[in-house]
């Protein structure tokens, strides 16, 4: 049967796993099989992307490596608390957030924040839990495995539109297949560790982000925070 006339039999299924992938926060050591990660990329490789450029790179980092990548990001960050001035020397290749947060936006991003401090206990000010918190990021949130998503320097600014397709969509065939993902910007202003580290050539490849994959622990607190989405009539103009 051709693409052009596939019926997909079971659209519910493909719903819930859209509806269902979140940002898990706390993994179980399980190790994920090769097969099914492959599975999951190969799936994931259907994204959409202009002029078919498939413009992404993707490094599975496990094992020894993957502890290695923590344990010296981990280093990193910790150092960068006890010297800000060292941040200046850890920066991001491209500007994920805006320079200035404006409404409807930053309103949205406090909500975030503070809901999910607020789920763990952390009160407002208290800035050695919050760096601890922040600081899970870099061990992956217990996953076993962690990937690192690059994009070749010579691209342009739209193949980060074809990225994020792409990235979706191994959230989602990962989430169908009883994984869980948190998908990682923290990740990227730490390039010039990363890079060498996973054998990426940081003068021909810009680091995208990071993403823990691995079995979600189900007795975590933090795995039952999910985000709110805005309803469609809030973000949707009909014109006719």
């Amino acid at each position: 049967m051709s693409q052009l006339n596939a019926t997909i039999r079971d659209p519910d299924s493909v719903d819930a796993a859209i509806e269902n992938r979140y940002s898990v926060r706390a993994f179980l050591p399980t190790p994920v099989p090769r097969a099914l990660i492959e599975h999951v990329l190969r799936v994931a490789s259907r994204a959409p992307s202009g002029t078919n450029a498939q413009p992404w790179k993707v490094y599975v980092v496990q094992g020894d490596r993957r502890d290695e990548l923590v344990r010296q990001v981990s280093a990193a960050h910790d150092q960068v608390r006890a010297n800000p001035g060292l941040a200046a020397s850890f920066r991001e290749e491209y500007d994920y957030y805006p320079r200035q947060w404006v409404e409807p936006y930053l309103g949205r991003r406090r909500q975030n924040g503070w809901s999910l401090y607020g789920l763990l206990g952390i009160a407002k000010g208290d800035k050695d839990r919050m760096h601890a918190q922040h600081h899970q990021n870099y061990s992956l949130f217990g996953a076993p495995v962690g990937l690192m998503f690059t994009l070749d320097r010579v691209m342009g600014r739209g193949s980060l539109v074809d990225y994020g397709m792409f990235l979706q969509n191994v959230m989602v065939a990962a989430r169908a297949r009883g994984l869980h993902t948190c998908a990682q910007g923290a990740w990227n202003p730490y390039a010039r560790i990363i890079m060498p580290l996973i054998g990426a050539d940081p003068a021909q490849e810009m680091l995208v982000c990071g993403m823990a994959l691995g079995w979600a622990d189900p007795e975590a607190l933090i795995n039952t925070y999910s985000t709110p989405r805005e309803p469609v009539e809030a973000f949707t103009r009909w014109v006719e």
